[in-house]
């Protein structure tokens, strides 16, 4: 899911939404994407100088009846975990999306929690230094978004994919240095078996 597909974009990554059921998923969706009709849900981005398609994959209220498959988090490489700040049960169970998804996903893939519904602060149940302490925790990026009012929402996506982008260019580096150092202590050995070989000659025409 990190490869150049066609001329469009130069890399296309899926993104999953987990979270409990009415955190509002779906409705950071709405207000993020311009296609709501497409599924997998599909925006592009700017990415430092890069065209990055995201194909981003909802719940759909499956969440509900726990039937959510392996195959829905398969090719994952990022993933938005999202609370309701008035729903202090939604940021406890952040904890078993966490295991679910670490379970099922790639381990190097790259979450943000949300903390959802940032309008609602008079409603709140879970203070930002709450969500804060724990994605601090978990190694994870933290965002509190409005879907209402379209507070942080591209924020979130543009912060996952920049790290996706990030990570997918180091490997691509480490690669390209692993190839060179390969190549080069295998040209070093040909060179001395060669030069080993005119040695042997030249001693052998001598006597």
């Amino acid at each position: 899911m990190a490869h150049r597909v066609d001329h469009e974009y130069d890399y296309l990554f899926k993104i999953v939404l987990i979270g409990d059921s009415g955190v509002g998923k779906s409705n950071i969706l709405s207000r993020e994407l311009v296609d709501f009709k497409n599924i997998p849900y599909l925006k592009t981005f700017q990415v430092e100088g890069k065209t990055v398609k995201a194909q981003i994959w909802d719940t759909a209220g499956q969440e509900r009846y726990r039937a959510i498959t392996s195959a829905y988090y398969r090719g994952a490489v990022g993933a938005l975990l999202v609370y309701d700040i008035t729903k202090r049960q939604t940021f406890d169970n952040v904890q078993r999306w966490l295991r679910e998804l670490r379970d099922h996903a790639d381990s190097n893939i790259v979450i943000m929690m949300a903390g959802n519904k940032s309008d609602l602060n008079h409603l709140r149940a879970v203070s930002e230094d709450d969500g804060q302490s724990l994605a601090e925790k978990e190694g994870l990026s933290f965002l509190e978004t409005s879907a209402l009012e379209a507070t942080n929402v591209e924020k979130a996506f543009q912060t996952i994919l920049t790290e996706i982008y990030h990570i997918i260019s180091k490997k691509a580096l480490a690669a390209q240095e692993v190839a060179t150092n390969t190549a080069l202590p295998g040209q070093g050995t040909s060179i001395n078996v060669n030069e080993a070989s005119g040695n042997a000659k030249k001693s052998c025409c001598s006597t």
